[in-house]
C-alpha cells in the first residue's frame, strides 16, 4: 500500500468511527419505525452532504447498514438508497441524483448520474379495480448488476445486468441479456457485443 492509499484508509477509518453513532441511532429508530422507511430517511439525509466528505460519510454508513457492502465505494450527491437489503461491492461508482432500489452491485461497476435501479417491474399490483393500487401490495425483486458494468446516465434498470455489459444512456432495461452485451433503447436491446 502506497502513502496515498494509507492516508485514504486512515481517513475512511476515522469517518467510520464518526458515523458509528449515527448508525446506532438508525438501529434504535428502526426498532420503532418501519425499517425501510427509517433507512430511506437516513439515506435522504446523507445524500445532502456535498463533496468528498459526503462520499466518505455515505460509504461508511452504507458499509455499516447494508449487508456485505464495502466502504471502497463512491455514492454521489443526492443519490438515495431505498432498501437496506442492498449490497455494493468494492470499486463501485454511483453518480449523483440516482435512486437505488433493492439490488446487488458487483465490483468495479460504474453507474452514471440520474440512474434508477428499480426493485423489479412488479412493485405494484393493480389487478383489483375495486381497490386503490397503493393498497394492493406488490413484489420487490433484488436486481443484480454483475461486475465491471457501465450503466449510462438516465437509464432505468428493472432486470439483472450480466458481467461486463454496457447500458447506453437513457435506456430502459426490462429484459436480461448475455454477458458483455452493449444494450440500449426503449426497451433496451443488444446493439452489439464487446
Amino acid at each position: 500500500m502506497n502513502a496515498r492509499q494509507t492516508i485514504k484508509r486512515f481517513v475512511k477509518n476515522i469517518v467510520l468511527l464518526l458515523v458509528a453513532p449515527l448508525y446506532l441511532l438508525y438501529l434504535a429508530l428502526s426498532l420503532v419505525i418501519d425499517q425501510d422507511g427509517c433507512f430511506q430517511s437516513f439515506s435522504q439525509l446523507l445524500s445532502l452532504i456535498p463533496g468528498k466528505i459526503g462520499v466518505f460519510v455515505r460509504a461508511a454508513f452504507y458499509r455499516l447498514a447494508c449487508p456485505d457492502t464495502s466502504d471502497e465505494i463512491s455514492v454521489g450527491f443526492l443519490t438515495l438508497l431505498s432498501h437496506r437489503d442492498t449490497t455494493i461491492e468494492r470499486g463501485v461508482y454511483i453518480g449523483s441524483q440516482c435512486n437505488i432500489g433493492k439490488c446487488t452491485i458487483k465490483e468495479n461497476t460504474l453507474i452514471g448520474s440520474g440512474v434508477y435501479i428499480l426493485s423489479g417491474s412488479r412493485q405494484h399490483s393493480f389487478d383489483d379495480l375495486e381497490r386503490p393500487i397503493q393498497e394492493q401490495g406488490g413484489h420487490y425483486e433484488k436486481i443484480k448488476i454483475e461486475r465491471d458494468c457501465w450503466i449510462g446516465n438516465g437509464s432505468i434498470i428493472m432486470k439483472n445486468i450480466a458481467d461486463q455489459s454496457i447500458v447506453a444512456a437513457a435506456s430502459v432495461v426490462i429484459n436480461e441479456h448475455p454477458p458483455r452485451s452493449i444494450i440500449g433503447g426503449h426497451p433496451a436491446k443488444v446493439l452489439k457485443t464487446r
